[in-house]
């Protein structure tokens, strides 16, 4: 019987910028020359504007959780080993939200408005999963 796989986000042109820098330990953004408006996840057009024109800027991966849910049933086999676990939406220290975990924390301290910070989960060779961590 094969092992269950787990979901991984696909690199595409667009992302691979941000795949290389997770690999590195290094969380990017996309900001628009033309508005400022800084976004996650990585898209071909601002979000704000629809300009054509992003530039990468590294955050500083501190954020606090703005919401969360305790995930106590396995979405497949593959994270049965997992519960429970945190999935949460981050606001990050720059403006922009990003749904994550929250790791090296119990599920049952966790608190809105909780500061947090970076951490690293290699998974595969081409992606290193950007998680938070209690600051």
């Amino acid at each position: 019987m094969s092992e269950a796989q787990r979901n991984l986000p696909p690199v595409t042109v667009e992302t691979r910028p941000f795949w290389e820098a997770c690999r590195d330990g290094r969380l990017l953004l996309q900001q628009c020359r033309g508005c400022g408006h800084r976004q996650f996840y990585p898209r071909l057009v601002c979000s704000q504007c629809l300009g054509r024109e992003l530039d990468w800027i590294e955050a500083c991966g501190r954020g606090q959780v703005e919401s969360f849910t305790i995930m106590r049933q396995a979405i497949s086999p593959a994270y049965r080993n997992d519960l429970p676990y945190v999935v949460a939406i981050i606001r990050l220290a720059e403006g922009p939200t990003m749904l994550s975990n929250v790791i090296d924390c119990d599920p049952e301290a966790l608190q809105i408005g909780m500061d947090v910070e970076l951490r690293w989960a290699t998974v595969t060779d081409e992606i290193t999963l950007p998680k938070f961590g209690p600051a």
